[in-house]
């Protein structure tokens, strides 16, 4: 019995490496998305650092350095955390920045922007840094995903208004499921001032249906004052945005389900059911078919075998027989 149980046991796993086989092969990755496994990846509520072209405050041309790339310098220092502005990686919420004082050649350089003479061209790195180096390989050269902020606002002789809320959406390139849940690379992404005209408010209702609330949002500029910027930064999984018939609905970061994720639930369905099967019709049922008789097992037996020596009924069910 032992020997007959580890061949139905070889017989099931082999059939079950058949029927997975193909499907398993069909969804390794390739030598290239291999290779990418091995690069680093951000973690959740890692920071992402923001770097901006460096322009000419005169002409708002961009500089070069000596070797004729553009130069790219940090964003200036938010007062709320001393240091440039960070994004963090799958972190939604309000992102609040604002710049001690706005000084003259930024003063020139927003005026640039808002005119659109020159956009406030930034970027992200797409991978962290990564922690550990191989001996012999060539060291990691990070790639770097544009953040164009669309810098929104009116121009006036002696000031000027500039939206200060902006949105700023972050997409995360589809990851192989091997990946940790949290981790990802960076995709694509933009930043957009919202209502540009709110300074024309003249009370808690404006013209247009334009409300004090969003003239909060707007900033009279001079020389010297402070620029507080406030960021509603929203992360999505794929380069995709939701689609829900004029509706966004959005959990955040991997609380989704796509379809590797039904894939991979059907493969373990069909796995399960398969290795069931096999063991049941390879050992369950010939250990029952061997401890009852022929008429008691078969539902259109004859009752051969029954202990009272009669024919049975077509169910297994004896019957004594008359006698003359």
């Amino acid at each position: 019995m032992a020997r007959h149980d580890r061949q139905w046991a070889s017989a099931a796993a082999a059939a079950t490496t058949l029927l997975l086989l193909p499907l398993l092969l069909a969804h390794l990755p390739t030598a290239a998305a291999a290779a990418e496994l091995n690069l680093p990846s951000y973690h959740y509520s890692d920071p992402i650092k923001v770097e901006c072209m460096n322009r000419s405050a005169e002409t708002g041309e961009h500089i070069q350095l000596a070797n004729n790339e553009i130069e790219w310098v940090p964003f200036p220092v938010c007062n709320e955390t001393n240091k440039p502005l960070e994004f963090h990686y799958g972190i939604e919420g309000e992102v609040t920045c604002t710049i001690p004082m706005v000084s003259d050649p930024f003063f020139h350089l927003l005026e640039f922007y808002l005119h659109a003479d020159a956009p406030l061209m930034c970027r992200l790195a797409n991978r962290p840094t990564p922690h550990v180096e191989t001996v012999g390989e060539r060291p990691y050269t990070p790639e770097y995903i544009p953040l164009v902020f669309a810098l929104a606002g009116t121009l006036q002789m002696s000031h000027l208004h500039i939206a200060t809320h902006l949105n700023v959406l972050l997409h995360s390139t589809p990851k192989h499921h091997i990946h940790p849940h949290d981790s990802g690379v960076i995709d694509s992404g933009i930043a957009y001032s919202t209502s540009p005209l709110a300074h024309n408010v003249p009370g808690s209702e404006g013209a247009g249906g334009r409300t004090a609330a969003a003239a909060e949002n707007s900033r009279r500029l001079i020389i010297g004052d402070p620029l507080p910027l406030t960021f509603s930064v929203r992360w999505f999984p794929t380069p995709q945005l939701p689609k829900t018939e004029g509706r966004v609905e959005w959990s955040g970061m991997g609380n989704h389900v796509g379809p590797s994720t039904i894939f991979y639930g059907l493969v373990a369905f069909l796995a399960g059911v398969i290795v069931s099967a096999v063991y049941f019709f390879g050992t369950v049922l010939p250990r029952r078919l061997k401890s009852r008789s022929l008429g008691g097992a078969t539902p259109l037996g004859y009752g051969i075998g029954t202990s009272s020596g009669g024919v049975g009924n077509g169910w297994g069910i004896a019957t004594k027989r008359a006698m003359d």
